[in-house]
């Protein structure tokens, strides 16, 4: 019987530092509304920021195509903050922490496509 990897069946793809980035901020993401989450996801959102900011600066295509992306950030911004109001039970503070986690995690995605290896110019 004869052994082989079948990884090596494959070449070797290496990504992008972008891509890397973006999806090791997507996996930072967390999943349940608490203070400590809420600190993170707000640290992730300013990174998020600053790889949107390099993105766009590569070249035209980035840079006419990234400007919906910081809406996304913005809107996910406004509603993590809103899950903070100390005035809002915990399933509605629980509920807007999913829906800001949605929505930047939405974006990473749909920015993951249109970014792909960073090569795109049209």
């Amino acid at each position: 019987m004869h052994q082989f990897d079948v990884l090596s069946l494959y070449p070797t793809i290496t990504m992008n530092p972008a891509t890397t980035s973006l999806q090791a901020l997507f996996n930072r993401i967390p999943r349940r509304h608490s203070l400590e989450n809420v600190k993170e996801i707000n640290a992730i959102l300013g990174e998020y920021e600053v790889l949107l900011l390099a993105i766009e600066s590569i070249n035209p295509f980035y840079e006419k195509n990234i400007a919906a992306f910081f809406d996304d950030k913005e809107s996910a911004l406004s509603v993590i903050k809103k899950s903070t109001d100390p005035k809002a039970s915990k399933k509605n503070k629980d509920n807007l922490f999913d829906e800001g986690s949605g929505i930047l995690k939405e974006s990473i995605q749909a920015l993951l496509v249109l970014f792909a290896d960073g090569t795109r110019i049209t």
